[in-house]
């Protein structure tokens, strides 16, 4: 394949409607909206959630919940995929990054969570550990330090 042969999939390209044109074009005279009604208008049509007047769902159905926008979000490990990495191997969390154990960096950091089970000795470096995770890390010979 060369870069001057590469075209658009079959149908991805398709020509402008040319509306009014006359009989013959299949849309003339009313362009393809109809005779009179709100649809034929310009600017013709309703907005977005519009119900014909009816209370619209959006307002039928009752609020619930609440997002803190004070929440601290951590990225969230646990022991058992800490697994991968080799004996002494300090881990962070631009290695769980490069690792794609976390998908992205939170504002707030990691977070390492105790389930499953740690069989190698490893320094974990994170914000946060929960209590099991810290005792599972030090039983397998590593250390949980928070950063």
């Amino acid at each position: 394949m060369n870069i001057h042969t590469i075209e658009p999939a079959l149908g991805a390209n398709t020509k402008a409607k040319r509306l009014g044109r006359g009989i013959g074009s299949g849309l003339g005279k009313t362009s393809g909206k109809g005779h009179k009604g709100q649809w034929a208008r310009s600017g013709g049509g309703v907005r977005p959630g519009f119900e014909g007047g009816q209370m619209p769902i959006a307002r039928r159905l009752p609020k619930r919940g609440f997002k803190s926008h004070f929440r601290a979000e951590y990225a969230i490990v646990n022991i058992k995929d800490l697994n991968v990495f080799d004996d002494d191997t300090v881990v962070t969390e631009a290695l769980l990054l490069e690792r794609r154990i976390i998908g992205k960096a939170e504002p707030y950091g990691v977070k390492i969570l105790g389930d499953g089970e740690l069989s190698k000795k490893l320094t974990v470096m994170a914000k946060k550990f929960t209590k099991s995770a810290a005792e599972k890390i030090e039983q397998a010979g590593g250390k949980a330090e928070v950063i």
